[in-house]
């Protein structure tokens, strides 16, 4: 059955980082949107090729950084994206994680997301959005969790994963920056080989990607018991409904 999949991203990365499920829903017939909060004028072009690698419409909601918050303009915004996708299914980023990420911002977004999700089904603000009628999500699922409780399995298509990851050019080159700065050359050479460590940031921030992303999918698939050879995670938000049991 053909869904609608809504993305609430703090960052342009987690789109990439959600390409799995973003890329398979629109493959098998489904929507893929994703509304971004927060993304340098410098990287939307790279980002909205990312998007396209995966089936997906991008957005940016222009939020400025330092100044994410659960008031009430905020909420607008979101909840209007929310009534006009009318998604089946919502992901974000999880809660419990977002807390001790020293990434800026995250903790307000997650409360400003938790709280459009509950405003967006109830009479909040009819009156500034004329034509969009209330909405529930069915089913809000977190990226990255701590604790997963199920896995999409992206080992047929993680060349569409690294392909989308390849078009975030700036996000690399910072990866490639910061780690070049807090890990040893030892270290580096042990990740991505003595080849890579002289190279440029951009160079090094995609050896880096490959190596770690492709680490982390392998560990949330056979090594977490799961029976996928790469596992990109997710937490569901409350009990599954099911008919009957499934395997």
């Amino acid at each position: 059955m053909a869904k609608t999949v809504l993305m609430l991203a703090t960052f342009a990365m987690e789109i990439v980082e959600c390409g799995g499920a973003l890329y398979k829903n629109g493959r098998a017939g489904g929507k893929s949107h994703a509304a971004v909060l927060l993304c340098r004028e410098a990287n939307r072009a790279g980002t909205l090729k990312a998007g396209e690698v995966l089936g997906t419409s991008v957005e940016f909601l222009n939020f400025e950084q330092g100044q994410v918050a659960p008031d009430v303009a905020g909420k607008k915004k979101l909840v209007e994206v929310i009534r006009r996708v009318r998604p089946d299914i919502c992901i974000m980023q999880d809660p419990v994680h977002s807390f001790p990420d020293l990434d800026p911002d995250r903790r307000p977004a997650m409360i400003l997301y938790l709280e459009a999700l509950a405003l967006a089904s109830r009479d909040f603000a009819l009156s500034d959005m004329p034509g969009l009628k209330p909405h529930p999500v069915p089913a809000i699922y977190y990226m990255t969790p701590e604790h997963a409780n199920c896995v999409i399995d992206v080992a047929d298509i993680w060349e569409v994963k690294e392909q989308a990851m390849n078009c975030l050019a700036g996000q690399q080159e910072f990866t490639g920056k910061v780690l070049r700065e807090r890990l040893s050359p030892t270290a580096l050479r042990n990740l991505v080989g003595s080849d890579k460590t002289q190279a440029s940031d951009l160079e090094l921030g995609r050896a880096l990607h490959s190596v770690l992303d492709r680490s982390f999918h392998v560990y949330h698939g056979y090594p977490s018991h799961a029976r996928v050879a790469m596992g990109e995670p997710y937490r569901r938000e409350g009990p599954f409904e099911l008919e009957q049991l499934v395997v």
